[in-house]
């Protein structure tokens, strides 16, 4: 390869339009750790409407509900006519117009055609079909995790596709006559390879970044899947080509079918390619859709005002007898709830599920890095389970034993030998987990951090100033992560800790346990102005959120506490059996006393809804919320502003557990009304794919995003796109200041994505803030302009 090429101006821009095409796609993370990602990350610094108008013309799905959707939900009053009349002013709409939309049936948009498009037109071959098809079959081998036992060769995208793609006869045999050896004639290096297939498409910079824009999207998962190599690059400083060799790779295939038809494919190509130079505009369909959207929005907000209507629960400065610090994950907000009905004197505590340590851990007989943190964040600090006294090589020598074994069992020439020989000695183990009679999951021993005192010290103040939990400390707090115990779920990731990037929260929360234990961090603690009494002690736990059942960890619990700790056991078991009856209604045939058995149920679908139906998240004191049924939806962080002088700790929960929480809430929305893009289909015909992915049948596109019973019980939606409200309670200004330091956030506020209001001291939801200022929720409306 010539590291020495030079390029000219017009080649430059493309490149440029390359890059700007592929900050358009989101990332999509492999299947061992699945974090929420917004599908329209791409696409936040514009407004949520021209977004929609973009995602249209290159295929990208639907960004809002179905009219005949938001119809019913006027019809049923989950969406009022204030609502409506709020959304029609708000896009400039009559209240008639935005009636009338209602009614209507919007046909589907097509997207801008490409050169396969317009091929398939002429010839009634599927060649998009075909495209995605050879383009999945080599991906499934070369982004391979170790599933295969043959692996693709170690290479890149590009060089490794050239080799796949020119010894593959399947696009002669469909018609495509010459292509191996079109490809083998193609450059090494890919950057020679993208400029020669532009220059063959006649692309110029005006046209080049819609185009390259629609290409990837006709990538779907493989492009999300190769984007998030280059995120994760990107986030550490440095840089990966994956996605650029694909779309070098789609280009080829255009190329390819460009030549093959001719001056008529020409002609066509030349009047569609112009269509992509054109300006992006919000035409009176896209905007009436967007304005009945914004309708369904603001009922959601509506209904969290009323929630949070009334006075405020007086606080008191009494200390607690118990305190439990729970992950703001909206799955806690139910728990939160029970537990604190079942003991009055336990206050809980809502905090980003890492506890604030981010970490690379690396488990009992185990070297696999597992990054604990929010993806956002390039955790730096090492942590690993502690030595259990030489148990540590043996467990090594168990697990690659086991392993062996495995791939022996299901290796090519030994497979069916072994189902001959060993198969029925195997059928007990199938009855017994496949009646979900296994045992209860083991943990690692005690997690330990390898750091220097004054970091822990500095550490333990951080967490605990951002927790606002500075003084009024219980005898025994808990720190309270949670994970979902499941089993035969390609996805149980998903339902996994998003602060801890897949990962259950135990390690976390028995980390921070450990370090605010410490006599020495106590002692800087005290220096640094937070004086834990000397008879409190932190235990962790983990809340399974599948069974509702709270796993506390005791550690080196001392005979002084036993009290303590029986009456937070008497009182985690009542909370429990609260929060069960409460869930067991909304899960298809659920009862209270099959919650647990879900998550070992080879053949259930939804071993429960993770966090499907969130539509909030609240920063302020618990006695905000307390005692207020949020139905398992909202985000609880608490946060005091009292405590926050300059607006410091603000400015972290908005640019880390908000962003977060958007990415979720959005993940859950794109999944709903834009399935074929940005969700994974059916469970019932997932395919694990390289261990990373899963596939809807047995080729094709990887499918990235939520299942469809992830969302769906069968007869409706689950989760109810709507944008998330995030409401803080801090003055106005305050808040102002903070998004003027976190620019990014302020786009997600200013261009549609979120909601931000304010909570009154005294009871109730304040002023909504739109592009730069605050107003009063029923008439801070942004008009939208229609494109002539």
């Amino acid at each position: 390869m010539n590291a020495h090429m030079t390029w000219t101006g017009p080649t430059l821009e493309l490149f440029a339009a390359a890059e700007e095409a592929m900050r358009q796609i989101p990332p999509a993370f492999p299947l061992e750790a699945t974090v929420a990602v917004n599908p329209w990350l791409g696409q936040v610094a514009e407004d949520r409407t021209l977004a929609a108008a973009r995602m249209a013309r290159v295929g990208g799905g639907r960004m809002f509900l179905p009219r005949d959707t938001v119809a019913a939900m006027v019809a049923s009053g989950e969406v009022s006519q204030d609502d409506l009349a709020g959304a029609a002013r708000a896009y400039g709409l009559s209240m008639d117009a935005l009636s009338r939309a209602l009614d209507e049936t919007r046909a589907p948009e097509a997207p801008l055609p490409t050169v396969a498009d317009l091929a398939q037109r002429a010839d009634g071959i599927d060649w998009p079909g075909l495209v995605e098809d050879r383009i999945g079959h080599w991906a499934a081998a070369q982004f391979d995790k170790g599933q295969a036992f043959w692996p693709a060769p170690d290479a890149g995208a590009w060089a490794a596709w050239r080799a796949y793609a020119s010894r593959d006869l399947t696009p002669g045999l469909a018609g495509l006559s010459g292509f191996a050896s079109r490809v083998a004639a193609m450059p090494i290096d890919a950057r020679a390879a993208f400029a020669e297939a532009c220059g063959a498409l006649g692309l110029t910079p005006d046209v080049a970044p819609l185009y390259f824009h629609r290409l990837l999207v006709t990538l779907s998962g493989w492009g999300q899947y190769a984007r998030h190599l280059s995120w994760m690059a990107e986030r550490d400083g440095g840089r990966d080509t994956t996605l650029f060799d694909l779309l070098t790779v789609r280009l080829a295939w255009d190329v390819a079918l460009l030549e093959q038809g001719g001056t008529a494919r020409a002609e066509a190509w030349d009047s569609a390619r112009a269509d992509f130079g054109r300006p992006i505009t919000v035409d009176a369909d896209t905007l009436r859709d967007a304005a009945l959207q914004e309708a369904v929005d603001r009922g959601g907000e509506r209904r969290l005002a009323e929630t949070l209507a009334g006075d405020v629960a007086t606080s008191t400065d009494d200390r607690p007898a118990l305190q439990a610090a729970f992950c703001i994950d909206v799955r806690s907000e139910r728990m939160r709830r029970a537990l604190e009905a079942s003991d009055p004197g336990l206050r809980t505590i809502g905090f980003a599920g890492f506890f604030g340590l981010a970490i690379k851990h690396c488990g009992h007989a185990s070297d696999t890095v597992e990054a604990r943190a929010p993806i956002l964040v390039s955790p730096a600090v090492e942590s690993r389970a502690a030595d259990t006294g030489g148990s540590d090589t043996a467990e090594r020598i168990r697990l690659r034993t086991v392993r062996a074994w495995g791939r022996f069992k299901r290796a090519a020439v030994s497979a069916f030998a072994f189902v001959e020989a060993a198969g029925p000695l195997y059928v007990g183990k199938l009855l017994r987990d496949g009646l979900g009679l296994g045992g209860a999951g083991e943990h690692d021993p005690v997690p330990t951090l390898d750091l220097p005192l004054a970091d822990r010290v500095g550490a333990a103040e951080r967490i605990l100033r951002a927790m606002s939990l500075t003084d009024g400390f219980a005898r025994l707090v808990l720190v309270c992560g949670h994970g979902a115990r499941v089993t035969n779920a390609p996805h149980a990731s998903a339902l996994q800790c998003g602060a801890c990037g897949g990962y259950s929260g135990d390690v976390n929360a028995r980390l921070l346990a450990g370090l605010l234990n410490d006599g020495a961090v106590r002692a800087g603690l005290a220096d640094r102005g937070i004086a834990i009494p000397g008879d409190t002690h932190f235990a962790a736990g983990l809340h399974d959120t599948v069974s509702d059942e709270v796993r506390v960890f005791e550690g080196d619990l001392p005979a002084s506490h036993r009290a303590d700790i029986e009456r937070l056991r008497a009182a985690l078991g009542k909370a429990g059996a609260l929060a069960r009856t409460e869930r067991a209604g909304t899960l298809p045939h659920g009862s209270r006393d099959s919650l647990a058995r879900r998550g070992r149920d080879w053949s259930e679908l939804r071993p429960e809804w993770g966090l499907a139906g969130c539509n909030g998240f609240i920063a302020a004191p618990r006695a905000r919320t307390a005692g207020r049924d949020l139905g398992g939806r909202v985000f609880l962080h608490d946060y005091d502003w009292r405590q926050d002088t300059e607006a410091k700790t603000l400015e972290q929960i908005l640019s880390a557990p908000v962003v977060v929480a958007s990415w979720i809430a959005l993940q859950y929305h794109g999944s709903a009304v834009a399935p074929e893009t940005f969700g994974a289909g059916n469970k019932l015909l997932h395919n694990v794919v390289g261990g990373f992915g899963v596939l809807e049948g047995n080729g094709g596109a990887l499918r990235a995003g939520l299942p469809r019973q992830s969302l769906h019980d069968g007869e409706s939606l689950r989760h109810v796109p709507s944008r998330l409200v995030v409401a803080v309670e801090a003055p106005e200004e305050m808040i102002s200041k903070a998004l003027d330091r976190q620019s990014a956030v302020r786009d997600l506020f200013d261009n549609g994505w979120l909601t931000l209001v304010t909570l009154n001291p005294a009871g109730g939801v304040g002023r909504r803030y739109e592009d730069g200022a605050w107003f009063d929720r029923d008439c801070g409306d942004v008009t939208v302009s229609v494109a002539a």
